[in-house]
């Protein structure tokens, strides 16, 4: 029986990054953006604008460079944000991380097709990007966002890989530029086929999509629990990653398998702490009416 640790790792560390990051950077963002809070209406509109990006990648191929241009602009601008954020104002150190970027991109990635690119730098800098992703936006979410937008991030993900598989299409053609959107990582234990070792892929959005919730539920919860739901969401990553292994050997959604980790934990939270609210009231009206 096949299984992995490294992928479930790597989803652990990385989440766990996000929620002891955001502490630190989350009031020098606001200070710096200013941006209101998303609603649910912000929220359902974001996963319809990725669901029309996704489909605008597989079937208007002209989109291909627009789609790069607009990747390196974003992930510059990342990095230059996140880098002025603790430099002190020192701009010539800002603009180091976005022009390394661009640079190893055009001349690994594009012009050499390097393996030290397409195995080792695309992976460090796609992590880099879920971590700074998550944290950037996470202070746009609300619980009450965070929730409905999981459930609808989720849904749209199981259409677009199980059903239509343009999710699928998708993450062929963004590979087919080099771009570092999805993480690639062999199999430990290894396994040897004849095309080399057998590695296993997530994607970006899966990274930001639990280090998301994991925040949130730091926030809400405190960090105890937080780091509780996120070993659930590997848990239930590394179940599913077996499952896929041995029985199923083909794409399949991510962010189904990690709500599937998270959302037990937080639904039986809400219960606890809802009965403990309760009971708390009736005592607090037994009392007044003992004072009366």
């Amino acid at each position: 029986m096949y299984f992995d640790v490294t992928m479930p790792l790597t989803l652990f560390a990385v989440t766990l990054v996000s929620i002891f990051t955001n502490q630190k950077t989350e009031d020098k963002l606001k200070e710096n953006l200013q941006e209101r809070p998303m609603g649910v209406r912000d929220a359902a509109l974001l996963v319809g604008l990725m669901s029309v990006m996704i489909f605008l990648i597989v079937f208007v191929r002209d989109i291909t460079y627009v789609l790069i241009v607009l990747y390196m602009f974003a992930y510059s601008t990342l990095l230059f944000t996140f880098t002025h954020l603790f430099s002190k104002g020192r701009w010539y150190l800002d603009v180091l991380p976005p022009a390394a970027f661009i640079l190893l991109y055009v001349f690994l990635g594009v012009l050499q097709d390097n393996y030290l690119w397409t195995y080792y730098l695309s992976n460090v800098f796609g992590l880099i990007f879920a971590v700074f992703i998550t944290l950037y936006l996470v202070g746009l979410f609300t619980w009450k966002v965070t929730a409905i937008f999981g459930v609808l991030l989720t849904a749209m993900d199981i259409i677009l890989v199980l059903v239509t598989r343009t999710m699928v299409e998708a993450a062929k053609a963004a590979l087919s530029l080099k771009l570092p959107v999805l993480v690639s990582l062999p199999l430990v234990p290894l396994v040897s086929t004849s095309q080399g070792l057998l590695t296993l892929s997530l994607g970006l959005g899966d990274f930001f999509f639990a280090g998301l919730l994991g925040v949130q539920t730091c926030k809400r919860y405190g960090k105890e629990f937080a780091i509780l739901t996120v070993i659930g969401m590997t848990l239930s990553f590394f179940v599913f990653e077996v499952f896929l292994l041995n029985y199923w050997r083909g794409a399949f959604p991510g962010t189904l398998m990690i709500i599937c980790g998270w959302a037990p934990l937080v639904v039986w939270k809400e219960r606890v702490q809802g009965r403990r609210s309760s009971s708390a009231k009736v005592v607090s009206t037994q009392e007044n009416k003992t004072q009366n």
